[in-house]
């Protein structure tokens, strides 16, 4: 799909204020508001825009810890990775996976309430995969930079 000046803004607004109003995001984007809705329905339709959430201290519901934990596999075989991948998504901490290049095959961030919630995450779930060789975790002291909106592209696309 190519972006245009005007979509470029569309997802820059929508990234930072997902609830603001249609009329409101066509008039700060140059539009009426049909074809901005048109053009924000496109974005939908074409799975540039995923999803609208809404952003949560996860301190105020108690996670006080961000841990990030690094899982080595015994063999990168498809079925291990696909059977650690369906286990992985079945533990609410872990809040991104992702597959990795180099020494470890995945990286967890894991939220927990405290370091006895993460020992109990460690020894009653994750730990119990029965595929992984090692388990390293880091905790994060505190967060520098937390960012939901992508950087806009250098140069829009021609449409």
């Amino acid at each position: 799909m190519e972006l245009d000046a005007i979509d470029i803004k569309i997802l820059r607004i929508l990234q930072t204020e997902g609830r603001i109003r249609s009329i409101e995001l066509a008039e700060r984007v140059g539009l009426s508001p049909t074809p901005c809705a048109r053009r924000v329905k496109m974005l939908e339709d074409e799975g540039v825009i995923t999803g609208y959430a809404a952003r949560v201290d996860q301190t105020k519901l108690g996670y006080m810890i961000n841990i990030f934990v690094s899982v080595e596999l015994e063999k990168q075989a498809s079925e291990n990775l696909k059977q650690f991948e369906e286990e992985i998504d079945k533990f609410e901490e872990v809040v991104e996976c992702y597959l990795m290049t180099g020494s470890q095959d995945f990286l967890l961030k894991v939220v927990a309430t405290d370091l006895m919630a993460f020992e109990k995450f460690l020894q009653e779930k994750l730990t119990r995969i029965p595929t992984i060789r090692a388990v390293r975790s880091r905790f994060a002291l505190r967060s520098i930079v937390e960012r939901n909106a992508l950087p806009s592209p250098q140069r829009p696309s021609k449409k």
